[in-house]
């Protein structure tokens, strides 16, 4: 199976066109940003596929918060680094096999989007946003759906973004309303019979190149 997009090769910079921040025109370190989901589709599918699954996780996420976004200092390359989830779709239906630019997110929505766009019968799950602005009074929320990349803007590495597609061999998964990533990955094992993935690259940080 294979997993491609129009908007950005693989291993290439995500446009900021698909990020929830972007560096601001006047110089800002870190504004909002269209945060559109990129263009995706896929081939290769396998036989006695009934659905899809399909996450977007960014491996580099600083484990510790102490740095992030402190202008006087830098996150360090060296960091030792957790996974920060930005999409969650389930119950794709196996007759889907592709996602124009935009289709599940369209711009930022303090609080989160609270019924993602996406194919009929699909279902969204919280991304880690909900955690990182938890307590935030503008921005607290629940976020479903798609919310693409917004690395602090002081971190010395670049982050990569991995966009997986997972054929199951069920129409439906066993979660309830409320799921997250972790939620999909418990519960997929044995039921997966294709994967493929497709990872772009996206930083803030001037240093490099952001």
């Amino acid at each position: 199976m294979r997993l491609h997009s129009d908007s950005f090769a693989p291993g290439a910079r995500i446009p900021a066109e698909f990020a929830f921040g972007r560096r601001g025109d006047a110089g800002e370190p870190c504004v909002l940003s269209t945060n559109r989901s990129p263009h995706l589709a896929w081939d290769g599918v396998p036989g006695g596929t009934r659905s899809f699954v399909l996450l977007c996780i960014d491996p580099d996420a600083p484990s510790r918060p102490d740095d992030v976004n402190r202008p006087d200092r830098e996150v360090p390359a060296e960091l030792a680094r957790c996974e920060f989830s930005h999409w969650a779709m389930i119950d794709i239906p196996a007759g889907c096999f592709e996602l124009a630019a935009g289709a599940c997110s369209d711009g930022v929505t303090p609080r989160g989007k609270r019924a993602p766009t996406g194919p009929a019968g699909s279902r969204q799950g919280l991304n880690d946003y909900t955690g990182w602005f938890a307590g935030d009074a503008d921005m607290g929320g629940d976020y479903l759906g798609y919310d693409g990349p917004c690395p602090p803007y002081n971190d010395a590495r670049e982050h990569r973004y991995a966009f997986r597609l997972y054929a199951l061999d069920v129409e439906r998964l066993d979660l309830p309303a409320r799921f997250t990533a972790a939620d999909v990955i418990r519960v997929m094992p044995g039921h997966v019979l294709a994967e493929a993935e497709l990872v772009g690259r996206y930083t803030l940080n001037p240093r490099l190149g952001g």
